[in-house]
């Protein structure tokens, strides 16, 4: 691979926890999707358990990311499949933006979608959903480079809190439907979106357990 360095993109718009940012312009799209993937890659090598193909590569994006941030690299992941590996986790990057950003509302609409049990015991593979700082716990040691755990079992507890989240949203978009109608929609809008996110982590989970999330 090029020595050349990573092209260095400002961090995410967060308008929205799901809206993806447009990238800068003057990237090509084939060079960009071979460093989605290849920095995607490089974070999880250890969740991999096996030796990378390029272990210079590897350090020196592991290297970036603990002074820059994954910030430096995230960009390149918001227009992957969603049942890719990059965009797996980009997904993930997104929700600790969005706990990042905005703990309170997160947490009354985690707690809201908590109370509801059945939706813990749906979520295969995640019999223990995390709360929203242990989301950002998970989401920092996946996106640091360190995380040595099964990897399948990060995106499905990463899939369970946006499900949880995403019932929060939906019940408080019934409970102001009556008096806060446009509101109301924009929240179940956002609800929907948070939901599509929990299955395609979902997904991605279960190809990771098969060996075919690239």
């Amino acid at each position: 691979m090029s020595e050349t360095p990573l092209p260095r993109f400002k961090r995410p718009v967060m308008m929205d926890p799901f809206a993806a940012g447009q990238l800068p312009g003057g990237v090509d799209p084939a060079v960009q999707a071979e460093l989605a993937h290849s920095s995607a890659q490089a974070l999880v090598t250890r969740a991999r358990r096996q030796a990378p193909s390029d272990p210079a590569m590897v350090r020196r994006l592991l290297d970036l990311v603990q002074a820059e941030g994954v910030e430096i690299i995230a960009g390149l992941w918001a227009q992957s499949p969603a049942d890719s590996l990059p965009g797996a986790l980009w997904r993930v990057y997104m929700l600790r933006e969005w706990v990042r950003r905005d703990p309170s509302t997160v947490a009354e609409r985690y707690k809201a979608g908590v109370s509801r049990q059945a939706v813990a015991q749906v979520v295969a593979g995640a019999e223990d959903p995390p709360g929203p700082d242990e989301m950002i716990k998970l989401a920092d040691a996946v996106l640091s480079g360190v995380f040595t755990g099964d990897l399948d079992v990060a995106l499905s507890r990463a899939g369970a809190f946006a499900r949880i989240v995403a019932t929060g949203s939906a019940m408080e978009a019934d409970w102001m439907h009556e008096t806060r109608s446009d509101e109301a929609s924009v929240l179940t809008g956002r609800a929907a979106a948070l939901l599509d996110n929990a299955e395609a982590l979902d997904r991605a989970a279960r190809r990771w357990r098969r060996g075919d999330l690239d």
